[in-house]
């Protein structure tokens, strides 16, 4: 990680890093960079999600990127993996979304895509930022700026081009769709509706200040409660940018992203479209997970935590299926990024042709209990020399042997340390879960967030 760029693009406190003047710099560098790879002035489509601060983001932005020599078209509101296909779509040379995707209002992101609709690499973002700190930034002049205009039918379009490759037909289920009023507010219920079915929306309203305000894909228990009290089929709670799902059954219990990454690949392999029997998780993909593929004759390979890593795996191997737990699953034959909506479409799709309910369908794995506990710290740098937190791990991980497993790990956006287990019960995972959180917290920080 450099010094903006994190794991998933430059994130923070709007008006804090992400201010005004610095979407300006990373718009100007943003065109330098892409011009001087292209030999010509470069074509930009910007979105951004509902946060209070995007549409003063997206003004700096777009400033910056004309007064940087680009063309930009300017999407408005839109989920980021249909910001993505329409780079490609449009064939645009690159794209940006302004979003904190699942974090409060409070924050914001810029993230960049290529004209392949695939995030930056490593290399591609210390490229950008090297331009920030140490080129000229001023403004280009005369009949050297670039033009924006808005890009009408964006969303529509978004919908149009899953509608066309996908295609299922929803009638008689009864969804309910939680937006997390955020980017999908207007492209999941238009979807689903066109597709047939009798559609419950939730949390569509947004005012800037309610994104991911107890709703959507990291606070699913308003959503279970709905689906059980209105006897509903199934529901979705989709994050504040849209690149990320969760799954609720008829019995309001959760479905998260293993057990979706599941019943995809065994469908995809049935169907023999599984290339190479093989998909791609993160480390924190449950052991469930892998002791489901393991008998269903799937290899499994595991990368870094996030879908940037996962989807990088699946190119170098021409993988189709890929995902994280929390939601973010790619199909490289439907989408170049981590699309929410494209999941729950070609879930719906897959339960329709199985002739599956999801619960039935969720029963291809069995969840080994999970604990993750997020440690806030005074300096991320110091876990690595954390000489007390790694003995507690080794001894943890020798005592669990091949029943369970310990991770720890820096989160990517924020000042805080992630601590995982697994175990054979419930009982044995909080133990060790609280045992190596208090060796965090002992050396290196305050409290769990």
């Amino acid at each position: 990680m450099g010094a903006y760029f994190g794991t998933d693009g430059i994130r923070g406190v709007a008006g804090d890093l992400l201010t005004a003047e610095f979407a300006v710099q990373v718009g100007r560098a943003a065109a330098a960079v892409e011009a001087r790879r292209r030999g010509r002035p470069p074509v930009f489509i910007v979105g951004r999600d509902t946060r209070l601060s995007g549409p003063m983001l997206e003004a700096g932005l777009v400033a910056g990127l004309t007064s940087g020599g680009a063309c930009v078209e300017v999407a408005g509101v839109i989920p980021t993996p249909g910001l993505a296909a329409l780079v490609v779509e449009r064939g645009a040379d690159a794209g940006v979304v302004i979003s904190a995707s699942h974090n409060p209002y409070e924050d914001n992101g810029i993230k960049l895509f290529s004209s392949a609709g695939l995030k930056l690499s490593d290399d591609e973002e210390a490229e950008i930022e090297a331009h920030i700190e140490h080129h000229d930034l001023r403004s280009l002049a005369g009949d050297r700026f670039g033009a924006a205009a808005p890009l009408a039918g964006a969303v529509e379009a978004y919908v149009g081009g899953l509608a066309r490759r996908l295609a299922p037909d929803l009638s008689g289920l009864r969804i309910a769709l939680d937006c997390a009023h955020g980017a999908m507010y207007q492209a999941a219920p238009l979807a689903l509706e066109a597709s047939g079915a009798e559609v419950a929306v939730l949390c569509a309203e947004p005012d800037g200040v309610n994104i991911n305000d107890g709703c959507g894909s990291t606070h699913v228990r308003a959503l279970q409660e709905f689906v059980r009290a209105d006897s509903l089929d199934l529901g979705f709670a989709f994050d504040g940018d849209g690149d990320r799902v969760l799954a609720v059954d008829a019995a309001g219990e959760l479905v998260d992203g293993d057990f979706l990454i599941a019943i995809l690949a065994t469908h995809l392999r049935d169907k023999g479209l599984l290339r190479r029997d093989t998909v791609v998780t993160t480390v924190m993909t449950n052991l469930g997970f892998h002791h489901a593929m393991r008998r269903e004759g799937i290899e499994v390979l595991t990368t870094a935590v996030g879908d940037r890593y996962v989807v990088a795996e699946m190119l170098k191997g021409d993988y189709v299926l890929g995902g994280e737990q929390s939601g973010h699953i790619i199909n490289r034959d439907v989408s170049t990024t981590g699309d929410g909506l494209a999941t729950a479409l070609l879930l719906l799709k897959a339960l329709r042709e199985r002739g599956q309910t999801l619960a039935e369908a969720a029963t291809v794995m069995r969840r080994l209990p999970q604990k993750l506990v997020n440690v806030r710290v005074r300096d991320l740098r110091a876990l690595a020399g954390a000489v007390s937190v790694w003995r507690a791990v080794e001894e943890e991980s020798a005592r669990l042997g091949d029943g369970g497993r310990v991770l720890v790990r820096p989160s990517g956006t924020e000042p805080l340390v992630r601590v995982m287990a697994e175990a054979p019960t419930a009982e044995e995972c909080d133990g060790v879960c609280a045992r190596i959180v208090d060796a965090v917290r002992a050396q290196l920080g305050d409290s769990p967030d």
